[in-house]
């Protein structure tokens, strides 16, 4: 839902002491869930258990390690308005050797190493396993040759996050354990199903995209093969929703801007900011029910 949040009221004798975070799939966009982040710090209040898609599991576990909506929001910043060091570390991502650069999948138009990407651009405080993390984190990725969602909540955590965020014809397919895996958004962009049970409140963050434009203008073909897959997400999250009605889903507007637009990550958090001030009233309302 967009605007007011609607909270289920709790049962008799119920407390409500718990509530859970979904952090959505969709790049760039995604940066609007440190308004959400922010939120939860201000209220001093923690998220049970954080589920989290694509950047929505990076951003989520760097939150689960310990840094504060305010410490993403800043290592972002300085990692992006730092364009030598930007440029400094896009230049370490280069294979080491001919060798490397083949067993990567060699000359692939759009296709780059995830993991080797992630190893270089992470924040320093996300350990190595999930089973470091401070609050439960539940990531989301797609099992290819499955063609289903699968939950990773155990074992070595950055694999599992390049897994969660490796977009299709820009980021290779992840090999975990003999499967491989690509971004969680294809399945599963929004995973309010991850955390059913585990709280007394679900809130999500849904950055899904959408087209943008004049109805009359007819779009470019970039245009419709980046929207026809937003559409796909969108359709999926509606789905979802319906399945959960009791999760509150916000949704931030970010249509216009594309998921690999982090250079825009000041323009994106500009337009967002309004998400704390919905989260924080949804966080209240939480609050307020909870019995003695």
């Amino acid at each position: 839902m967009t605007g007011a949040a609607h909270v289920r009221p709790p049962e008799q004798g119920q407390k409500m002491d718990t509530v859970a975070l979904v952090l959505g799939a969709g790049g760039a966009r995604g940066l609007a869930h440190i308004h959400a982040l922010k939120a939860f710090d201000e209220l001093g209040i923690r998220p049970s258990v954080v589920a989290g898609t694509s950047i929505g599991s990076i951003i989520g576990a760097a939150y689960c390690a310990g840094m504060s909506g305010a410490d993403i929001e800043g290592f972002i910043a300085a990692r992006l308005n730092d364009r030598t060091r930007l440029i400094g570390d896009i230049f370490k991502i280069r294979p080491t050797s001919m060798k490397r650069f083949f067993d990567d999948g060699g000359l692939r138009l759009g296709e780059l190493n995830l993991e080797t990407i992630l190893s270089i651009f992470l924040p320093q405080e996300i350990p190595a396993t999930f089973e470091e993390l401070q609050i439960p984190l539940k990531v989301v990725a797609t099992d290819y040759y499955a063609m289903t969602d699968r939950v990773f909540t155990s074992g070595p955590l950055h694999t599992v996050i390049a897994a969660s965020s490796a977009i299709p014809a820009v980021f290779l397919p992840v090999d975990i354990a003999g499967r491989f895996y690509i971004d969680g958004g294809s399945a599963n962009p929004c995973p309010l199903n991850a955390v059913q049970g585990l709280a007394n409140q679900v809130i999500a963050i849904d950055v899904s995209g959408g087209p943008v434009g004049a109805n009359h203008i007819r779009p470019s073909k970039i245009d419709v093969v980046y929207a026809s897959n937003q559409i796909m997400q969108k359709s999926i999250v509606k789905q979802m929703a319906f399945s959960f009605p009791d999760s509150v889903i916000l949704r931030p507007a970010v249509d216009r801007f594309r998921a690999l637009d982090f250079l825009h990550a000041e323009d994106i958090l500009a337009e967002t900011v309004g998400l704390k001030e919905q989260v924080k009233s949804t966080l209240g309302q939480i609050l307020d029910q909870k019995t003695p």
